[in-house]
């Protein structure tokens, strides 16, 4: 069926499939023309993987790096390569750094020509740091006149763009309402934790405590297998069995910790002075085996400080009170 309307120009529409696939070129044009450009600086392992999401989404996207020729995949991707920071912000409305530290992310951001674009745009600080830091970045971009958010990335670059991709947002929760449906391209499991800007990193570093223990736990258990020459595959095979119960003892701490309830109750799993009687046989077997103690010393004196305060009958997660640095 043929469109009435004489066609006059270059693209002519001849049929109402013409017609139809033209729209949807237009309304790709408008939603392109409608999505914030987007600078990212820094573009390692990980900022690459954030402007390869941002990308995909068909967001236009400037990348920086002090090192050029490591952005070289993002443009040959259709990312645009940004000679400055300045560059790189003054096309931009939305500002991703993630770089080394946030000393490096200040360099970067506060040098004159850069700090004074910053006005009216949105800075996403996704550099790993501290709680503090994260503040101080707030409180600076803030005097700006800038909008601010501080991410924590709770994932490794393959999971970003991913739906599993988490990331931790803290600062103002309007901002990070209104600029969600940008942030989504980088991770489908976004948390808004608060709105200080501290959060985000505060809750990063207690994960990461949480999977260092783990991590160093296994070695202290390979190095226990090893010296008593168990036999290959049991540890990890054994290990599985017991993730469901390590889970339970470490959600019931926490909820523990959160609700008070540190004394040793029916509903406790076992009081300190039953895990330390068996943390001592841990600590003869490496002592036998010429096994360090460096991780599990700390442990020890946790423990140790614990009973000496009358504390043995108290429940495992009454352990909490004793992490404050003593004198």
């Amino acid at each position: 069926m043929r469109i009435e309307r004489p066609c006059n120009r270059p693209i002519c529409l001849t049929t109402t499939k013409g017609a139809a696939r033209i729209r949807r070129r237009a309304q790709s044009i408008w939603s392109v023309v409608m999505k914030p450009a987007i600078a990212v600086l820094g573009t390692g392992r990980m900022g690459s993987a954030l402007a390869r999401a941002l990308l995909a989404a068909e967001y236009r996207v400037t990348v920086w790096n002090r090192t050029a020729e490591k952005a070289a995949p993002l443009v040959a991707s259709g990312g645009i390569l940004a000679t400055s920071v300045a560059a790189a912000v003054a096309q931009a409305a939305i500002v991703i750094v993630n770089v080394s530290d946030y000393d490096a992310s200040a360099t970067l951001l506060r040098e004159e020509a850069v700090a004074s674009a910053l006005n009216g745009k949105l800075v996403v600080e996704l550099t790993s740091g501290t709680p503090q830091g994260a503040r101080e970045a707030g409180e600076w971009a803030a005097a700006l006149g800038a909008a601010y958010l501080d991410g924590a990335i709770m994932a490794t670059p393959d999971f970003i763009g991913t739906e599993a991709g988490t990331i931790l947002f803290g600062g103002p929760g309007e901002i990070f309402a209104a600029n969600k449906p940008v942030l989504l391209a980088l991770g489908g499991n976004l948390q808004h934790v608060g709105e200080d800007a501290g959060l985000a990193n505060a809750l990063d570093s207690a994960l990461l405590a949480l999977m260092w223990g783990a991590l160093f736990g296994a070695l202290n258990g390979v190095a226990v297998s090893r010296a008593e020459q168990v036999p290959s595959g049991k540890l990890a095979t054994l290990w599985q069995a017991t993730v469901p119960v390590v889970e339970g003892l470490v959600t019931d701490l926490i909820k523990r910790n959160e609700t008070g309830r540190l004394a040793g109750d029916a509903e406790s799993f076992a009081s300190i002075a039953t895990h330390y009687r068996a943390f001592e046989h841990l600590l003869a077997v490496m002592d036998a085996r010429g096994i360090d103690r460096v991780v599990a010393e700390g442990q020890d004196a946790l423990f140790r400080r614990a009973i000496a305060a009358g504390r043995g009958q108290d429940d495992l997660a009454a352990l909490s009170q004793f992490m404050t640095r003593q004198g």
